[in-house]
């Protein structure tokens, strides 16, 4: 067996079914640990991290049924990311999860142009066991400037489970948005979305692109905005930001789809200094919703509304009470 250090080991067992009499042990093993690709699972045997009743097998070996697995994991480092002690909003956790509510401003992910200070530093100071994972166990993400609910996943299990709920379709992801113009309804975009032909910062709607779903309603109508519920079938990167100005409907303050700044009509100072002032776009990932990964049971997280989203808000309401008369356009 290799020398190893105990952190970077993760002791398994399982029990070999008798149905499986007289097969190659690789492909039972294969079957016993889904979790883990067949080429992996063949360096462990072959370096002896791989037990049958107590005993090193080969790959080809039969079985007979009933037999002992013992599987020492060796947990290979997946990020060099450096834990950075940035404090966390966490809204639920156990072993397997955690759920944080990410801060507007917050890179996800180190890269150029943010080497630090970014949430899978967070979570490695958070948890050092996270650098052996994919990713440091994130399964989705948010762009830095939108805040709100995220899932990390805390072991392999977790995180392959997530990922094929997130394939399934099956994870309720609701967004708060604030957009330009007054909806009068809401509605579903069913637009397949791509990297812009020119422009490789943006995403754009394109008839070659990949099947992006987004479900909108009004939660509350301004005089020139309105606040919209809306809900992620897909999740392409910019989905909402995208399919809101495909709507000629952009975010609120988006750089990098909302456009100039439009005024409304007879806007008070404070209104004025409101709009100019929001630099980010107002969306929020309010809600999540997903199945367990090991008992199945629903969990749901909501975050509050962030601070500047809120006293924007109070603003454009302020704004609808005080000109009546210039309605909703």
């Amino acid at each position: 067996m290799s020398e190893t250090p105990d952190d970077l080991l993760d002791q398994r067992t399982a029990t070999v079914p008798d149905a499986s009499a007289g097969r190659r042990f690789d492909a039972v093993l294969a079957e016993l640990f889904p979790q883990f690709s067949r080429s992996k699972l063949t360096t462990w045997i072959k370096s002896g991290e791989v037990l049958l009743d107590g005993e090193v097998p080969r790959p080809r070996d039969p079985v007979v049924g009933g037999e002992t697995v013992s599987l020492n994991v060796v947990l290979d480092t997946q990020t060099q990311a450096e834990p950075q002690d940035i404090p966390l909003s966490v809204l639920f956790e156990d072993d397997q999860v955690i759920v944080v509510d990410k801060p507007a401003g917050l890179v996800v992910h180190p890269g150029a142009g943010n080497p630090d200070g970014t949430l899978v530093n967070a979570l490695l100071f958070r948890d050092a066991s996270l650098a052996t994972l994919p990713r440091a166990g994130i399964v989705h993400r948010l762009d830095k400037d939108t805040s709100g609910v995220m899932v990390v996943a805390r072991t392999l299990e977790a995180h392959n489970a997530l990922v094929e709920q997130l394939s399934a379709r099956d994870v309720h992801r609701q967004y708060v948005a604030v957009v330009v113009g007054a909806l009068v309804s809401g509605g579903t975009v069913d637009a397949p979305i791509d990297r812009h032909p020119r422009d490789r910062i943006r995403m754009a709607v394109r008839e070659d692109g990949r099947d992006a779903v987004t479900h909108y309603r009004l939660k509350e109508r301004f005089r020139a905005h309105t606040a919209l519920e809306c809900r992620l079938e897909t999740g392409r990167t910019h989905q909402i930001r995208v399919h809101m100005a495909h709507l000629r409907h952009a975010i609120l303050g988006d750089p990098l789809y909302g456009g100039s700044l439009k005024l409304p009509k007879g806007a008070s100072d404070e209104m004025i200094a409101a709009l100019r002032g929001f630099r980010r776009q107002a969306l929020h990932a309010e809600t999540l919703e997903f199945k367990h990964p090991v008992n199945g049971e629903a969990v749901r997280c909501t975050a509050p509304l962030p601070e500047d989203m809120q006293q924007l808000m109070k603003t454009l309401r302020a704004d609808a009470l005080a000109h009546p008369e210039l309605g909703r356009r």
